[in-house]
């Protein structure tokens, strides 16, 4: 019988600004792509936006109970950049640093440690009219950035994340448009991919001149990519390029200072004044954890020839949405969302990265969690579903770190039901339920479970 996680093991939830805060014109916040894209017709489900979301920013003290409740040592969240930085420039806003101190307070009196996201998506829209993430002059504003909310918030906040899913601001948001910005092209793709991992390093140091005692890490996506069809050597060049773009690319960054050789030899002259001489020794820094967010793995497998997509360069970035690359007896098992249950992935996952990058001190998995169609009845929500995927998941983590793999936290994706980016308020990834129109919340099932989990620390 597998033992249980470790006696300093760190349990926690996660959210981001975004995503439940709402306010979005209080307090003299400023625009974020989100709120641009959010609000242009046809890009989020039913029209959808964050303008309300959760109202977190008037409702954190309910939800700091709610996490007490539920026995949390820690609580990611993210900063929403334009709350502090209206135009993204060096003109501050005090009520916005205000809001954070209060949440950040009242966690340390609740005895929850706060874990910091600095750049969950929200970026000012006046700095993507600059450019945004394609444009490198981004790297120092986000230096700027977190070195004043380093300044601001470092006295209390010990543990950060610079930048949350890098792969996500990069492809989504420049390649394929479903996220904000909403831009496609694969060149502006390829200089954001390059410039999220220069600000990594950026900000790391930033964050450390002003708080030298702080544990800076990046949190990535990264799921485990199966080959179906072996014999096809499209299907394993498709494979190993993904795997280079999603899994590789920042981790080899900031671990070496370069990038997956497979990957700059199919980007060619694309990069061309992208990566200039001595970005090498910007890129690589000595980061103190790596933050994983797993959802599920991925399969790819020879397509039929009507379904061949189309592949610009050699290259197309791994889809997020596998149901149709599932095999065939894990095609039932699916999220909401279209999304393979792949439990096993994770302590998969951890293996690989613990073995093929030994070099990073410890991982932790800022986010795992499902996507379902929830409905409250009489008062309760039986989230079944979200509920063994929780428990499986955790099955498999313990399994990996009482094999000696270095896990140190895990935070479940999400703690309320919220703004889930392009599908708008239509799924639902929260342990507590939220009824977007009295706001009121109810802890569900999964919500009981993972509390259960928490207390005897351990999942089997």
């Amino acid at each position: 019988m597998t033992s249980g996680f470790p006696e300093s093991f760190t349990w926690g939830t996660a959210t981001s600004s975004y995503q439940i805060e709402g306010a979005f014109d209080t307090d003299g916040r400023g625009l974020s792509i989100w709120d641009t894209f959010s609000k242009t017709p046809g890009k989020v489900v039913n029209g959808d936006t964050g303008d309300n979301a959760c109202d977190h920013y008037n409702l954190f003290e309910q939800d700091i109970k709610i996490l007490k409740e539920l026995g949390v040592k820690a609580y990611r969240f993210s900063i929403s950049w334009p709350r502090l930085f209206p135009n993204g420039d060096s003109t501050r806003e005090e009520k916005g640093f205000d809001f954070y101190n209060r949440l950040i307070n009242a966690l340390i009196a609740a005895d929850i440690e706060p874990m910091v996201t600095l750049y969950h998506w929200d970026l000012p829209q006046a700095l993507e009219d600059k450019g945004g993430w394609a444009n490198r002059e981004i790297v120092k504003s986000f230096e700027e950035y977190s070195q004043a909310c380093s300044k601001a918030f470092g006295d209390r906040v010990n543990n950060w994340i610079t930048l949350n899913e890098p792969w996500c601001i990069s492809w989504l948001g420049y390649s394929n448009g479903v996220h904000a910005p909403g831009k496609k092209d694969f060149n502006l793709a390829i200089k954001a991919s390059h410039y999220t991992a220069l600000a990594h390093s950026a900000g790391l140091k930033a964050i450390k001149k002003e708080s030298p005692q702080a544990i800076v890490g990046l949190t990535v996506n990264m799921n485990n990519i199966h080959n179906e069809s072996p014999g096809d050597k499209e299907v394993a060049d498709f494979v190993e390029l993904n795997d280079a773009n999603l899994n590789r690319w920042w981790i080899e960054a900031f671990t070496t200072g370069t990038y997956p050789k497979t990957l700059l030899a199919t980007y060619g002259e694309r990069i061309n004044g992208v990566i200039l001489p001595g970005d090498e020794a910007l890129l690589k820094v000595e980061t103190d954890f790596l933050g994983i967010n797993y959802y599920c793995d991925g399969f790819v497998r020879s397509p039929r020839a009507e379904d061949k997509p189309a592949i610009e360069g050699g290259f197309m970035p791994f889809p997020q949405r596998v149901d149709s690359s599932a095999p065939a007896h894990l095609a039932s098992d699916l999220t909401a969302l279209g999304w393979v249950v792949t439990p096993e992935g994770l302590g998969n996952l951890v293996k690989r990265v613990h073995k093929e990058w030994p070099q990073i001190p410890y991982l932790v998995i800022t986010e795992n969690g499902a996507g379902y169609d929830d409905v409250k009845v009489n008062g309760k929500v039986e989230d079944v579903k979200r509920t063994k995927y929780i428990v499986s998941h955790l099955q498999s983590l313990q399994k990996a770190v009482s094999e000696g793999v270095p896990v140190k936290g895990y935070f479940a994706w999400s703690l309320l039901d919220n703004f889930e980016w392009a599908e708008g308020y239509a799924k639902r990834f929260g342990i507590v339920y939220v009824d977007f129109d009295t706001l009121e919340r109810t802890p569900k099932m999964s919500f009981h479970k993972y509390k259960e989990i928490i207390a005897a620390n351990s999942a089997i």
